[in-house]
């Protein structure tokens, strides 16, 4: 073999030797950075499995809280209805025994009727009025005032429902 030959053996061998090493550290290098991929992978599928359940339990949390604000506001309404029903049988009772004169209103004079007064007064039989004089009302504009009180309670039972119904809302946020 010729000194050119054997150059040209000496290089080719390196040749391999180096691709061959080449070869060889890319390998190495794919299966680190597999390696490196597949915990990156492993520690982004725990994050969103944290995420995720932290999502769920939260979801949890405000379906809790909405189930007892509901809770709350139906006890409240209940509460609220038997209010009302109870102011409107009283306001019932009140127009029933005004319609049977069983109840007479009246008002409070400011002047004595015998100084010129036209307003007759009375008093219920066999009572006792205690103060000044009083004047009794005409059933009718009785009846008349006992509705205005029946609206005005009913919206004193509503709006008391309305702010409590508010507060209720405003302590959950």
């Amino acid at each position: 073999m010729t000194l050119a030959q054997k150059i040209l053996c000496q290089l080719v061998l390196t040749a391999a030797l180096v691709a061959g090493s080449a070869a060889m550290a890319w390998q190495v290098q794919n299966w680190r950075m597999g390696k490196q991929l597949a915990e990156q992978a492993n520690l982004y599928q725990n994050d969103l499995s944290a995420i995720s359940n932290a999502a769920a339990d939260q979801v949890r949390a405000d379906q809790d809280k909405r189930l007892a604000l509901e809770q709350r506001l139906s006890a409240s309404d209940q509460t609220h209805h038997e209010a009302l029903t109870h102011a409107q049988k009283d306001q019932a009772r009140l127009r029933d025994r005004l319609a049977t004169s069983d109840l007479r209103l009246s008002v409070l004079l400011a002047e004595d009727p015998a100084s010129g007064c036209s307003v007759p007064a009375g008093t219920a039989a066999g009572g006792m009025v205690h103060g000044g004089t009083r004047a009794q009302l005409d059933p009718a504009h009785a009846q008349r005032i006992v509705a205005i009180t029946d609206t005005g309670d009913q919206g004193l039972i509503a709006l008391a429902a309305c702010q409590l119904y508010v507060k209720e809302i405003n302590v959950d946020r």
